[in-house]
């Protein structure tokens, strides 16, 4: 169990009956909308002084509501590859070394607004979906496939075996406007200070950059992705 808070991902997570209590210091608003979903979905509603939702959820801007929720169940990636085997357009994230959580969440939520058919990140030295990703992502995190795998390595090789083609997205390579994105296709994405591990850019199949119109070489990894997201679906 964990918290979330803010009204937009709650009203995404009361979407998705992830919701098992929901704490509010205000009743006005959309807090009006979440009281009648919570109501209709038969969920727990305790009303409490600003103050304690603040100690709820420290530093947030939880705009009166925090709730109390299922822990978060990523998509066994085998399970997303067989459900989909026969889509002719599949379109992947893999995310290396994005530890900010607040990158995951910008991430998860333009996938959803591109709809790409899932988000795949490794185990261990990645941000993993919390209360900031859900808040950043708006309560998009509970629509779109995140799976978590052991080894981004051995993912990639069972990808290229299912029949996708790998890019990585650098500094240096083949410009994303004139890349052919058709078909089955997983995008890498890095860490904006660390860039991809270099046996996951030995593993791709194709480099492609964003091109650069300034002397300026560096975009945070969510405005990168979204940019790419764009291009594939264009």
């Amino acid at each position: 169990m964990s918290y979330i808070y803010g009204r937009g991902p709650v009203i995404e997570a009361l979407k998705n009956n992830k919701v098992d209590k929901i704490y509010l210091a205000s009743h006005e608003g959309s807090i009006i909308k979440i009281k009648a979903m919570a109501k209709e979905k038969k969920v727990l509603i305790s009303s409490l002084s600003k103050d304690r939702l603040d100690k709820m959820a420290p530093g947030k801007n939880h705009q009166g509501v925090v709730a109390l929720v299922s822990g978060y169940e990523y998509k066994d990636f085998q399970e997303l590859l067989d459900e989909n085997k026969d889509k002719k357009e599949f379109r992947l994230l893999i995310l290396d070394k994005m530890e900010d959580p607040h990158n995951l969440g910008a991430i998860a939520r333009s996938a959803l607004f591109f709809n790409f058919d899932g988000i795949i990140i490794p185990k261990h030295r990645e941000a993993l979906v919390n209360d900031t990703v859900y808040k950043t992502s708006q309560g998009a995190v509970d629509n779109v496939n995140i799976c978590q795998v052991t080894n981004l390595s051995q993912t990639i090789e069972k990808l290229k075996k299912a029949g996708f083609w790998i890019y990585a997205a650098l500094l240096e390579g083949d410009n994303i406007k004139d890349v052919d994105f058709s078909g089955k296709v997983a995008i890498i994405i890095g860490n904006e200070g660390k860039g991809i591990s270099d046996n996951l850019i030995k593993a791709s199949d194709f480099k492609v950059k964003i091109p650069n119109l300034s002397e300026f070489d560096s975009l945070n990894a969510s405005v990168a992705a979204g940019i790419i997201m764009y291009e594939v679906i264009r």
